[in-house]
């Protein structure tokens, strides 16, 4: 696994309210599919609801215990790195928590976890690219 980070995904009770706090610092985001993106350097952040987020990472949200309510993700560059990247995850002592899988979205990705419970997203994702340098540019959503 390259040393990269490409999302952090914020999971959030009130999209509305989470994109007004962000848009109010100044960040300009494009809402898409009830998912809000900010382009941050060589980066993105995310915002989506918290359930879903949980959810997806193969997670149960609502307990002190469980999801925390974050996910960082790394975006590859094929559906063969995704396996390799879990495959090696679990092999280093982290639990795989969704399996690789095809996405809505076009793309390929699962999840897991690190010994601390924190979710690690690793996504093909062909709509995304995914420069030389490992850094993540966004497509303009207005243009689709």
């Amino acid at each position: 696994m390259e040393q990269r980070l490409s999302l952090v995904s914020l999971g959030t009770r009130d999209l509305a309210r989470a994109k007004a706090f962000y848009e109010a610092l100044g960040w300009l985001g494009q809402e898409v599919q009830e998912t809000v993106f900010f382009q941050a350097g060589g980066m993105v952040v995310v915002l989506w609801g918290r359930a879903e987020l949980a959810a997806d990472s193969g997670l149960e949200d609502g307990s002190d215990v469980g999801f925390g309510g974050i996910a960082l993700a790394q975006n590859v560059r094929s559906r063969d790195e995704v396996d390799a990247v879990l495959l090696s995850a679990g092999a280093a002592g982290g639990t795989v928590t969704q399996p690789a899988r095809e996405t809505f979205y076009g793309g390929y990705a699962g999840a897991f976890t690190d010994p601390d419970g924190h979710v690690w997203e690793i996504s093909y994702n062909p709509g995304f690219t995914l420069n030389d340098d490992g850094t993540l540019t966004l497509p303009d959503f207005s243009a689709t």
